[in-house]
C-alpha cells in the first residue's frame, strides 16, 4: 500500500482470507493487514456472509467477533437512503448482477465519501461511485 488512506472499505473475501489459513491470499491478506494503519469499515452485509463462510468453525468465527468487538473492523449502519441508493445500484448493475454486500458498500463509500478499498473481488474494478468515480483498490492480490 503505496498511499495512506484514514479510511478503507473492507470486502468479505479479504476478511475471509485473513482468517482462513488454507485460502490462497492468506499471506498476502496477513501482510496487508500488518501493515495497514487505516480504520477498516465494512457492512452488516459483509460480516453476515464472513460469518457463514467460516462456519463451521466456531474459534476462527469468534476470533472475527472479537475483531469487531475491538473495533478492528468497523460496522457502518445502513441508512434509509443508503437502501435507496442500493436498489438504484441494483438496477443501474443488474448485469452483473451486484450483490447486496457489494451494493452496500458502494453506497456507505459515497455517504462517507471513502473511496479505498480492500477486496478480493474484481467487480469493484467495474462499479463506480456517484456513477463515474473508479474505486481506488489498495489491495491487489499476486496470482
Amino acid at each position: 500500500m503505496s498511499e495512506s488512506y484514514h479510511f478503507i472499505l473492507i470486502d468479505t473475501g479479504i476478511i475471509v482470507a485473513f482468517y482462513n489459513k488454507k485460502d490462497r491470499y492468506h499471506q498476502q491478506v496477513v501482510q496487508f493487514f500488518n501493515t495497514c494503519t487505516s480504520q477498516l469499515i465494512t457492512t452488516v452485509g459483509c460480516v453476515t456472509e464472513v460469518m457463514w463462510l467460516l462456519a463451521p468453525n466456531i474459534l476462527v468465527q469468534t476470533e472475527f467477533l472479537w475483531a469487531l468487538e475491538k473495533s478492528i473492523f468497523i460496522t457502518e449502519h445502513l441508512t434509509t437512503q443508503d437502501y435507496q441508493r442500493i436498489k438504484e445500484l441494483n438496477l443501474i448493475y443488474q448485469d452483473l448482477p451486484g450483490d447486496f454486500t457489494d451494493l452496500s458498500l458502494i453506497a456507505i463509500s459515497e455517504r462517507l465519501n471513502i473511496s479505498a478499498i480492500a477486496t478480493l473481488d474484481k467487480d469493484f474494478n467495474i462499479y463506480r461511485r456517484y456513477r463515474n468515480q473508479p474505486f481506488t483498490r489498495v489491495f491487489y492480490p499476486q496470482s
